[in-house]
């Protein structure tokens, strides 16, 4: 092996910490490796030419008083691959926010369990205000660069997506918005834009933008809600944006005492906006459907008349609790999937007569779902989900979903072993949508380690066909992404 830690953070987490989002699978690192040459179990394909990035939430210093596991700091891990060789690297993303806590040796911002009102400094970010932007949820590939994000909204920070060398936070021209940009942006591989959409506390209370393929700002235009709303994820189709007004959001007069307590409204829809990728709110068709919330969208595209979405519906958005419940079973409910009970979901609007049609893909439980990137915004037939953990927020396995015949083949992984979020790679020149790879890290806590899987997206309940030994174990987190090598030069 061929080796080198890079740098070494000190950490101000207590050394006995027992917080369950900060040890086992979430044990944070404190250093940064450029790993050359790796111990590999199997053989890597020498058609898997590009890089997987996996975004962690990493954190360094402590919560002023409640630790949730979104608040922790961005680091990012990425696995290049060229010609059957494999190089690894991690590097915290260098925010403003990380740096000023560490210069002050300790909190500076309330984190998502936390009243921002008692937040040491009066700036920051966040959909809410007076947050740390730590840009530890999403990561996505654009013009060449790595682009960081965080979960209610801040800046873009931007990485070499293989050395992942520090660009700076993305300005473009002075055009990024006050507002910021929330976390799942969507990059369409075709025309090499990325969508992106913000929200806040104050009208329009939404906004919807495109970046075009050089990295400029071409498009930017309020998406008006009745009210301060929750949005987390979007989805495209060839012609149109799809945004979202789930009834499960912050409570309006709370909010104005300061208090951001989230309620689901069972009285209420789901409300899909379809907007015209270059539109405005004149442009907007609105479609009620059953009351959820959605975290994740698998993909949309036009069928005729239709627009058909495919996302995972929560049966339980806010689910109930015992009164004596602890205040971590109150704060982390809705990290466990199945209470939340999310499962997928397919609508289809009727962009002609307004109808809506909706129903259940599967009876299983499952999130976290990535198709062929190349096919977003158009029809797909395979997604590979994740198999959550009961109880708390961990992947336990992958499952691959047809949709088409609703077949769907499983793999787990060993007790006390998670991974994470899988990409899927496909080979030069495929011609069925499964001929490729799938890519995921795990977090193998009876042996204290991580390594690389690399699966046949053909035959996933086979098991990884090469294992790439990581330097140390990592942390468990959200979001990750591929990008093939022609991908990775910028434009502009």
């Amino acid at each position: 092996m061929r080796v080198t830690m890079e740098t070494q953070f000190e950490s101000l987490l207590p050394a006995d910490d027992t917080h369950p989002y900060r040890t086992g699978a979430w044990r944070p690192q404190t250093r940064e490796w450029t790993a050359l040459e790796m111990e590999v179990e199997g053989e890597l394909p020498a058609d898997l030419n590009g890089v997987y990035l996996r975004n962690t939430e990493n954190p360094l210093v402590p919560a002023m008083l409640r630790y949730h596991p979104f608040d922790g700091d961005g680091m990012l891990h990425a696995i290049s691959f060229r010609e059957g060789h494999a190089e690894y690297r991690n590097r915290f993303v260098r925010t403003l926010g990380l740096a000023a806590e560490l210069e002050a040796g300790g909190p500076q911002w309330s984190g998502l369990a936390e009243s921002p009102l008692k937040s040491p400094r009066r700036d920051g970010w966040g959909a809410r205000t007076r947050m740390k932007d730590a840009s530890s949820t999403d990561v996505v590939v654009h013009n060449g660069l790595a682009l960081t994000s965080f979960y209610q909204c801040g800046d873009l920070y931007q990485l070499d997506p293989v050395t992942l060398e520090d660009r700076g936070r993305a300005s473009w021209d002075g055009a990024f918005p006050t507002w910021g940009v929330s976390a799942h942006t969507k990059v369409d591989e075709r025309t090499g834009e990325m969508l992106f959409f913000n929200y806040g506390t104050e009208a329009p209370f939404m906004h919807y933008g495109v970046i075009d393929a050089t990295g400029e700002l071409v498009h930017h235009t309020p998406v008006p809600l009745p009210g301060p709303r929750l949005p987390h994820d979007m989805c495209f189709t060839d012609n149109y944006a799809i945004l979202n007004d789930c009834p499960l959001f912050w409570d309006p007069d709370l909010v104005a005492k300061g208090i951001y307590a989230t309620g689901f409204h069972r009285d209420m829809p789901l409300r899909f906006a379809v907007i015209p990728r270059r539109g405005n709110e004149r442009d907007i068709t609105w479609f009620e459907c059953d009351a959820t919330y959605v975290l994740h969208w698998i993909n949309a595209w036009e069928d005729g008349d239709e627009v058909v979405i495919d996302g995972y519906f929560q049966c339980d958005p806010s689910p109930s609790l015992p009164p004596d419940a602890t205040m971590e079973q109150r704060l982390f409910r809705f990290l466990d999937l199945h209470t939340l009970q999310t499962r997928p979901h397919r609508w289809r609007l009727n962009m002609r007569t307004g109808a809506v049609r909706e129903g259940p893909l599967s009876d299983t439980i499952t999130e976290f779902g990535v198709i062929d990137a190349s096919r977003a915004g158009r029809v797909h037939r395979y997604v590979y989900q994740t198999v959550p953990a009961e109880g708390w927020f961990g992947f336990e396995g992958l499952i691959k979903h047809d949709v088409t015949t609703g077949s769907e083949e499983v793999f787990r992984l060993p007790a006390g072993v998670y991974c994470s979020e899988a990409a899927f790679a496909p080979k030069p020149g495929a011609t069925a949508e499964d001929d490729g790879y799938l890519v995921t890290f795990t977090m193998d806590v009876p042996n204290d380690r991580s390594d690389c899987h690399i699966f046949d997206a053909r035959n996933l309940s086979d098991g990884p066909i090469a294992r790439i030994a990581l330097p140390e174990r990592i942390s468990s987190g959200t979001h990750a992404t591929w990008a093939d090598a022609s991908r990775l030069t910028p434009r502009g």
